[in-house]
This record gives structure tokens, sequence and C-alpha cells, in this order.
């Protein structure tokens, strides 16, 4: 397994406003009109038009995107400019048959799963009944991990498929719209309340894995190309339209080892940084041998 990631302080710290949505009292008050699905709609409707446009060249360089690594053409609006594709070249896809390549770019953290199907987060506790909308489809993921990979602005919001199998199950769960920044997390249970969608893909080598998406504040569109049938691995899923975005990822109980560095990170308060493709863990077994 590839070592020598990248790290990041996990902190709520966030930006100004951000900060004062979710601690100050009258910004809470604010925040339950924020997070609602109209809204966002109609930020849509701006973002999805030309007028949109002039957000651009901003963007860019508040976020230092290297846009050498994007294909080039002419964008018709921000969310245009948003989904915007990579270069194959510019991401280096993990080739190990057993090792587990991200899904996507992204701030990796990961949890243990306990008996009573929970992972805590700081200050927030998720209930994968919750998560799943699903008591039964829960207790599957009884004593496994879940992974999270959080995309910032600076990413690619592409994400794909790590292994072949058989999707056999996919969920909509419409919700609000938190942010997914480090103050929210560690004081609301945004995973379960924010929209999601869920797929549950049964595979041969790392055993069932559900894979969801989480929408965030603003848009945080989900866009996923298949629902159905059989996926291979680094087959595009989707991707996510302007706004935070979480790609979460549960594995069963001895099926997958994460590296062990991603683990002390999390465990230190860092988060992980990885790109599309690069492992991150590997299948059990292989820490075996």
């Amino acid at each position: 397994m590839e070592k020598g990631f990248k790290t990041q302080i996990i902190t709520d710290n966030d930006s100004g406003i951000v900060h004062f949505l979710y601690k100050n009292p009258i910004g809470r008050f604010m925040l339950k009109g924020l997070i609602q699905p109209p809204l966002t709609k109609v930020a849509g409707v701006y973002l999805n038009s030309a007028l949109s446009k002039r957000m651009i060249k901003r963007f860019i360089k508040k976020n230092k995107l290297q846009m050498d690594e994007y294909e080039t053409m002419s964008y018709r609006s921000f969310n245009h400019f948003f989904m915007r594709e990579i270069k194959p070249e510019a991401r280096i896809l993990s080739k190990g048959e057993s090792s587990l390549g991200a899904p996507c770019d992204g701030k990796v953290t990961v949890y243990p799963i306990n008996k009573s199907q929970t992972f805590n987060i700081k200050n927030s506790e998720y209930d994968l009944a919750e998560l799943l909308d699903s008591t039964s489809l829960a207790e599957e993921w009884q004593a496994g991990c879940a992974v999270i990979f959080r995309l910032t602005p600076d990413d690619y919001h592409h994400y794909y498929f790590i292994t072949e199998g058989t999707i056999i199950g996919h969920q909509k769960i419409e919700g609000v719209f938190h942010t997914v920044q480090p103050v929210a997390i560690h004081n609301q249970p945004v995973f379960s309340r924010n929209s999601r969608e869920i797929t549950i893909i049964e595979t041969e080598k790392f055993g069932k894995i559900a894979q969801i998406e989480v929408g965030a504040l603003m848009v945080g569109k989900i866009k996923n190309l298949k629902k159905s049938g059989n996926c291979q691995r680094f087959e595009k899923k989707g991707w996510f339209e302007f706004g935070g975005s979480t790609v979460i990822l549960l594995f069963q109980k001895n099926q997958v080892q994460i590296d062990p560095e991603i683990w002390m990170n999390t465990e230190n308060n860092l988060e992980t940084i990885v790109k599309f493709g690069q492992a991150f863990g590997t299948k059990m077994e292989e820490c075996h041998e």
C-alpha cells in the first residue's frame, strides 16, 4: 500500500459565516431556513445560468485549482464548470487487484462500527439504521468500519465504483442540506439528516459494500448514472453539483484492512488527503500473508 499520505488537522475553525450559523443562537435560527430544499433549488437555478460564469475565475484563484489537470472546454455556467472532467493522466489508479482505490478525491477519516450499529465522530453518534433508513440492513455492517471521504472545493467532484460487483439495492433519501464542514459534523448528525443516495453492492473481493453520497449546503445535488445491474472497478458512478459533498463507504466485519496510517491520523484528529484511485486499504486476507 502507498504510504506517506498528506494530512490536515480536523478543526472547527471553519469560515466565519459557517461558524456563525452553527455556533451562534441567531445563526442557528437562520440556518433552519438555509438548509431546506426550496432554497437550494433557487440557488441551483442561478448556478445553472450563464450569469453564474462570473464566479469561475474567482473560484479558481481562491481554491488554487490546478486547471491543467482538467479537460479544456468552454463552460456554460458555474455548475457546468464545477462538474468539469479531469484528464485521465491526472490521477494514478491503484493497480493491485486486492487493493482498495479511493472512489473520489477527498479528506478521509475512518471509524469502527460497534455492536449496536453506530459509529462516533466527536460529539455526533451515527446510527446506521437512520443513515441507511433500514434496521435490518444496518445489522449487516455490525463491527465493520465506515470510511468517510469529505470533498472540498479544490477536489474533483466525480466519484466511482471501487470494485466490480452487482448493485442489489439503491435508495434516494430526501433530507436537508447541512454543510459537511467539521463544525457541522461535530455538532449535528449531518450524514443522517442530509439528502443522500445509498447504493448496496455485492462483491466477491470485499463482501457487501454500502456506498453513500451525501449532498450538502446550498446545492450539493447528487447525480448517479447507474442504479442497478453490474458495475466495474473505477467505472464512473456519478458526480456532485456545487456544494460541499461526502462519500461514505461501509465495509462489513473482517473484509478489509484500511491503511493503519489513516486510522492513526483519524485518532490524532487529522484528515488524510487522498486522490481518486489512490490505495487506501486492501482486502483483509492480504494483510495476513
